[in-house]
C-alpha cells in the first residue's frame, strides 16, 4: 500500500505466527503425533490446511524448497497424522505456546480477544483467488479460544501474502533460487542458512548466483547493482500492494488498533530468541510506524 500499512502489519504477525515452527509447544505437538524430525513437522504442520496432498503440491506452494526436502517429509507424514490430527494438534500448540509466551493474564485479556476478533475479520476479507495456502487456511473453522483464533487468523493472512508473494516472483521470471540469492544480497536473510535450510546445493546456488550477474543484478561483490536493488524494490511493493485487501476492509483506525495491538506480541517473541537468527523470511528487527 502507499502509506505501508500492508508491510507494517506483515512485520507484527510474522513473529506470532512463526511460533508454530519453533515453539516447544509446536515440537512436542509433532513429536506427539509421531512426526519424527523438524521437517517432517515442519512440513505437517504448515500443509495439513491443503489435506493429505503430495509432495509436488507442496514443493509448488511452498516455492523455496529442493523437492528432495519435501519429499523427504511428505507424503509419509500422512501416514504418521492424517491432515486434520495435524490441524487440531497445531491450534493446541499454539494456544499453549501464546499463553506460555504472552502470559496468561494477556491471553485472556478484553484486548487480547479484540485483537484476535480483528484478525479474523482482516483474515475474512482476503481475497484468495488464485492463493492456494491462503485459501486453504481461510477454509478452517473460526477457533473459540481468543489464541487459537488468532493465531490461525494471522496464519491466513500469513500465506495469504506469502501465496501473493510466489505469483510476483512467478510474473518477474525469478526462480526459487534467484528469489534467495537476491534477499540474501538485500542483507535481508544469511544466504548460507537459506541454501542449507532449503536443500539446495552449493552448484545450484552459485549457478543462480551466474544469471543473475549475467542479467546485471548481482555486482562481483554479490551486492546488489542498482538494477538488482531495484528488481528486490519492485518484487517487495508488488507482494504489498497484493496484500492490501484485508487492510482496506478493516478501515485504517481498525487497522492501526490491530497494529498496536500485536506489536508487544511481535517484540515478545523477538526478544524470547526462538526465532532463528539466519531469519528466513526477511522480517527486518523491530517494526515500522503505520504510514511509512
Amino acid at each position: 500500500m502507499a502509506d505501508g500499512r500492508a508491510r507494517a502489519l506483515w512485520e507484527r504477525y510474522e513473529p506470532v505466527h512463526g511460533l508454530v515452527y519453533f515453539a516447544p509447544e509446536a515440537h512436542r505437538a509433532a513429536d506427539a503425533l509421531g512426526l519424527p524430525g523438524f521437517w517432517m513437522g515442519y512440513f505437517a504442520l504448515r500443509a495439513a490446511p491443503l489435506g493429505p496432498v503430495s509432495p509436488s503440491v507442496v514443493t509448488s506452494c511452498f516455492y523455496v524448497f529442493h523437492p528432495a526436502r519435501v519429499a523427504r517429509a511428505l507424503p509419509d507424514a500422512w501416514a504418521y497424522a492424517a491432515p486434520e490430527e495435524v490441524l487440531a494438534a497445531r491450534l493446541e500448540a499454539m494456544d499453549a505456546a501464546m499463553s506460555h509466551l504472552f502470559g496468561a493474564g494477556v491471553v485472556g485479556s478484553t484486548a487480547f480477544t479484540e485483537a484476535a476478533d480483528l484478525a479474523w475479520e482482516a483474515a475474512a476479507a482476503a481475497d484468495t483467488t488464485g492463493r492456494v495456502l491462503g485459501a486453504a487456511n481461510q477454509a478452517l473453522e473460526r477457533p473459540e479460544r481468543p489464541a487459537a483464533r488468532l493465531w490461525q487468523a494471522l496464519t491466513t493472512l500469513r500465506e495469504h501474502r506469502g501465496d501473493s508473494h510466489v505469483a510476483v516472483l512467478v510474473g518477474l521470471g525469478l526462480g526459487p533460487v534467484e528469489a534467495m540469492v537476491l534477499k540474501a544480497a538485500a542483507g535481508e536473510s544469511d544466504g548460507d542458512f537459506l541454501r542449507e535450510t532449503r536443500k539446495w546445493s552449493r552448484e545450484e546456488w552459485a549457478a543462480a548466483e551466474a544469471r543473475l550477474h549475467a542479467d546485471g543484478r548481482l555486482a562481483a561483490d554479490g551486492s546488489l547493482t542498482p538494477s538488482g536493488a531495484a528488481l528486490r524494490a519492485e518484487t517487495e511493493a508488488l507482494t504489498d500492494a497484493a496484500a492490501e485487501r484485508p487492510w482496506t476492509v478493516l478501515g485504517a483506525e481498525r487497522t492501526e488498533r490491530l497494529a498496536a495491538l500485536l506489536e508487544p506480541m511481535a517484540g515478545a517473541v523477538a526478544e524470547s530468541g526462538l526465532l532463528p537468527a539466519g531469519n528466513p523470511v526477511g522480517v527486518t528487527r523491530g517494526t515500522r510506524p503505520l504510514g511509512r
